[in-house]
């Protein structure tokens, strides 16, 4: 998207306290949908660094500026990063993160209105082994109403298996009849 001259002449943010968490990132001006606002920077570092640096089962709080980019790579803003470590989470993002030829963008996903807090969803990855002190320690100050109550991703939902399919045990003759609310005769939809 292109920027128009106010655009680039204006500073898409700045910085000052948060009421989420220390400080974060707000809009100095208005910034619209699909707006490329800032380029997450930082060391580029392995996960056995990144493992190095910051062991979380020492600690009774979390707090990195770790960004994962690929399954070798991970920038950490805590050397050489740019203001962009401070954008804080939510659980209803106005903001996300894109990763684009390795590098990170946050780019808007709404319009936002001048002084809102930018925020994007960590969305922390989960896998078998994430724990409910896993949830506490990655614990979610967001306040939103949609609030999942951790910077972890959302749990993935389990699909829903069907007892049966009763649409392959009838003939075609069958299956044509409608039902009072539209639905075929034999069909295992449900709503």
């Amino acid at each position: 998207m292109a920027k128009s001259a106010e655009q680039a002449a204006a500073p898409a943010y700045v910085i000052r306290r948060s009421k989420i968490q220390g400080r974060g990132g707000y809009a100095a001006r208005a910034i619209k949908k699909g707006e490329r606002i800032v380029e997450y920077l930082g060391q580029r570092i392995s996960w056995a660094e990144a493992d190095r640096r910051y062991d979380d089962t020492k600690v009774k709080r979390h707090h990195t500026f770790l960004f994962t980019v690929n399954n070798r790579t991970i920038i950490d803003a805590a050397f050489d990063g740019n203001d962009a470590r401070f954008l804080n989470h939510s659980c209803d993002p106005n903001c996300e993160a894109i990763i684009e030829k390795s590098r990170v963008f946050i780019h808007a996903m709404k319009d936002i209105r001048k002084g809102a807090e930018l925020l994007y969803d960590y969305s922390y990855a989960r896998d078998k082994n994430t724990t409910e002190e896993d949830e506490k320690l990655y614990k979610c100050l967001c306040g939103s109403k949609s609030c999942r109550g951790t910077i972890l991703e959302a749990p993935k939902k389990k699909k829903k298996v069907s007892a049966h399919h009763t649409a392959s045990r009838h003939t075609a003759k069958k299956q044509k009849k409608t039902k009072g609310d539209g639905r075929k005769s034999g069909s295992s939809a449900r709503r």
